[in-house]
């Protein structure tokens, strides 16, 4: 019976201590929390990311459209001048697109 106290006791300041241990936690913890808002409420807020656009959208989408038409007046110079044994320059001209065309509608 003696043995059971004596376990009792030990077993009690063991949860005690552990809960005196676990509360200095806690306040350390609520502590440091405490001490961090206040830090940032005095310091400035920092901008971690701030997008600069070097080109507007407007403009981009011109360069876009800019650019494929450069490349397809380039693909069809290549297509039909070197590929096709015709002269470079005639893919301009509105006569090739009628020729063209009425190859494809079937008229010639």
């Amino acid at each position: 019976m003696k043995d059971d106290k004596l376990n009792h006791s030990t077993s009690n300041e063991a949860t005690e201590t552990q809960n005196s241990e676990t509360s200095r936690r806690r306040l350390r913890r609520n502590r440091r929390k405490l001490q961090k808002n206040d830090q940032e409420e005095q310091a400035p807020k920092k901008r971690l990311w701030v997008q600069l656009r070097i080109l507007p959208i407007w403009l981009r989408l011109i360069l876009v459209i800019f650019w494929l038409a450069v490349v397809v007046a380039l693909g069809l110079s290549i297509g039909y001048g070197y590929i096709g044994d015709g002269n470079t320059f005639d893919i301009f001209k509105k006569e090739t697109w009628t020729h063209i065309i009425d190859i494809i509608e079937g008229k010639e």
